[in-house]
């Protein structure tokens, strides 16, 4: 198992438009690579992460939208919570995706005035499709991470996560095994897929104009099958702890009691 790896973003990707061949604009990209450990292109064993929105624009996820918030409306499944603020109001919803996040992970950045992109219609498929067509185009077998950017419970900030996932390990189940000190660990899961998207983001960033990195040294994770895909990282039903926001779950608990209350009487 590998004690370290290295991530790079390479130069060279011209902006994507809807209908462009985005296996064949990253083929060209992740030819020229500048990575200390082998080869300055693409190998097997890698793992390309991708930016969701240059896969939406591919994809034809750009809409006109003169009201964005209608946009986020027309995405929401379900709203978890919604705050007043200066500017507006934040709303945080469960999307078409099962993903939980501010708008719907509706975006207006990037994007020509009077769009917004929505994120792709299945990112596993798009990260399998990519996948499969890197391995015809460059007979090399790598791991696909789509990735986009969210905020989380109790942390200030936003970091990238994985939405899409095709041939690489998403999660690493440690429980069973023992750590250092031969203690058993019996909840300890980690959500692989999501650190190599966090750890793209340093090198791709939002407005360097690179939406492409290459992971190299983590061979391990890669796989033969497709895998699971991000979608197994998303916690729903029972499991989810979160599923309403503070001042919501304050109000329903006032609902569930009034309603309660009328009932005995």
């Amino acid at each position: 198992m590998s004690a370290g790896f290295c991530v790079t973003a390479p130069d060279g990707l011209p902006e994507v438009v809807p209908g462009d061949d985005l296996v064949e604009l990253l083929a060209g990209a992740l030819a020229r690579l500048d990575l200390p450990a082998g080869p300055p292109a693409l190998v097997s064993g890698d793992v390309v992460v991708v930016t969701s929105k240059i896969v939406s624009k591919a994809e034809g996820r750009v809409v006109t939208a003169a009201d964005r918030e209608q946009a986020i409306t027309d995405e929401t499944v379900r709203v978890v919570a919604t705050r007043e603020h200066p500017g507006g109001v934040t709303r945080i919803v469960e999307n078409r995706l099962g993903l939980v996040m501010a708008a719907a992970g509706v975006d207006s950045s990037n994007t020509p005035e009077g769009t917004v992109l929505l994120l792709p219609v299945d990112p596993d498929a798009s990260a399998r499709a990519l996948r499969a067509g890197l391995a015809a185009r460059l007979g090399v077998r790598v791991g696909v991470v789509i990735t986009d950017t969210a905020g989380r419970p109790w942390r200030q900030g936003q970091t990238d996560l994985a939405i899409g996932a095709a041939g690489v390990t998403v999660l690493d189940d440690l429980r069973g095994q023992t750590d250092t000190h031969g203690r058993r660990m019996d909840v300890t899961v980690a959500a692989v897929a999501d650190e190599i998207a966090a750890a793209a983001e340093l090198v791709k960033g939002k407005t360097s104009g690179r939406p492409v990195a290459v992971v190299r040294g983590l061979t391990h994770l890669v796989t033969a099958e497709d895998g699971p895909g991000a979608r197994s990282l998303v916690r729903t039903g029972p499991e989810d702890m979160f599923a309403l926001g503070t001042a919501e779950a304050y109000a329903q608990g006032w609902r569930d009691a009034s309603d309660g209350v009328t009932s005995r009487r």
